[in-house]
């Protein structure tokens, strides 16, 4: 009976020290990475945006995971850049597209000496990548473009129905521009007026983006946003949208917007939120549920620069979660992809052309042949929607599946077996 106690003690003993060691390694790089490949990794003086943007897909999304999981093993990355108020620029974009400059410290004066400003709906989108960027800025004018033809909606209507009267007097085909004066007719939308903060722009080189301190950048622009609403804007007109770091941004944002007013913003829109690579120990820090009333989120770059996290009340994951959406050739690209998905979902006649299902993987998705409660990604999104939903994309402009009308059926209970 001795031995038999000796021989458990000498057990848990054994056990005790291989628990020991197995929580002493959890914290050890080792267990992530190879030694070789930890050598390998480069610090972020020697990461620049034009690396990323000229590295084949793989490679450049390996380099940012390995930093990643370096970074969050030795919590050796402290926030510590807050942009100057004063460096931001910011962009009101007037209905008819023409843009009035300012910058974070004086925006809100500005934005407020335009007549008829705050209204209708106001939406303020928070850049995160830097604007020298082909892929990034392609997908900003893009945006802009959008909300431009929206809240211009009732002028390009009557536009679009003289155009058609002009056509049709002179005997021609019905004409794809036609079809678009269809689609903007039968389009209801609310006129309202849109902000950029170029907070990009000052992410001029990869450590700057890395080093970001979110929520202090946050809490600035809050600042911006308590002086709109006491300047007559109602919070619920107010719609945030973050790009890639910017998500982050925009959720320290509408944090410290509740926290000092006890009000939540209406809506926060998270365009592929990013991986933190920098953040202090023991706080939470990022896009989540409860930063506004309703939180949306489109990833793009999961296994990427984008985070794999859900941030949302509803995570949209076009094509599953990934590396990338298809036709994004790097890590840049993959990102500025949810700008231009929501920027499809903004055009006028386009709000349904990203419909999603609720599953967890592009697998599950397929399995269920695309089946289930049917919801759409971007600008249309129910508030009521919750949980994690998928759906697939083509790889170029015009990005979204809307089922044409022929396949509908499958939709409403007739569910057709597929060879």
């Amino acid at each position: 009976e001795m031995s038999l106690r000796l021989c458990l003690l000498a057990c848990l003993l054994v056990a005790a020290q291989a628990n020991k060691d197995a929580s002493s390694m959890q914290l050890k790089p080792t267990k992530w990475l190879s030694s070789s490949e930890l050598e390998n990794v480069p610090s972020l003086n020697d990461i620049t945006w034009e690396r990323l943007e000229n590295e084949p897909l793989q490679q450049g999304a390996q380099l940012i995971e390995k930093i990643y999981h370096v970074s969050h093993i030795k919590h050796d990355l402290t926030p510590s850049f807050v942009p100057s108020p004063s460096n931001v620029p910011v962009w009101i974009i007037k209905s008819n597209g023409q843009r009035v400059e300012a910058k974070l410290n004086n925006y809100v004066e500005v934005a407020k000496n335009q007549p008829g400003f705050g209204q209708d709906e106001v939406t303020i989108v928070l850049t995160g990548l830097p604007q020298n960027s082909p892929a990034a800025k392609k997908a900003m004018r893009k945006l802009v473009q959008s909300y431009v033809q929206r809240y211009n909606l009732q002028q390009q209507q009557k536009n679009a129905q003289e155009q058609q009267q002009q056509l049709k007097s002179k005997d021609y085909d019905y004409t794809s521009s036609e079809e678009q004066a269809d689609q903007w007719k039968s389009a209801k939308t609310a006129s309202g007026d849109l902000i950029i903060i170029d907070l990009g722009s000052t992410l001029t080189n990869f450590k700057r983006y890395a080093m970001l301190d979110v929520s202090n950048t946050g809490a600035m622009i809050a600042q911006t946003l308590i002086e709109l609403t006491n300047k007559g804007v109602p919070q619920e007109i107010i719609h945030v949208i973050g790009q890639g770091i910017a998500a982050h941004v925009a959720g320290a944002a509408g944090n410290a917007f509740t926290a000092q007013t006890g009000h939540k913003l209406r809506r926060i829109t998270g365009l592929d939120p990013a991986k933190l690579l920098s953040k202090r120990p023991q706080t939470l820090s990022g896009l989540s549920r409860g930063d506004a009333d309703f939180v949306d989120a489109i990833h793009t770059s999961t296994f990427a620069m984008g985070s794999p996290d859900r941030c949302g009340d509803v995570d949209f994951y076009p094509n599953g979660p990934s590396v990338a959406v298809p036709g994004s050739e790097n890590v840049i690209e993959a990102v500025a992809r949810a700008t231009r998905y929501f920027a499809e979902s903004v055009r006028p006649g386009s709000e349904r052309n990203f419909p999603a299902v609720p599953a967890n993987s592009l697998k599950q998705y397929k399995e269920q042949d695309g089946f289930g409660k049917r919801a759409y990604m971007g600008l249309q999104t129910d508030f009521d929607l919750r949980g994690d939903y998928i759906l697939e994309v083509n790889p170029s402009s015009p990005f979204g599946q809307r089922t044409p009308a022929h396949k509908q059926a499958t939709y409403h209970g007739v569910h057709h077996n597929q060879d």
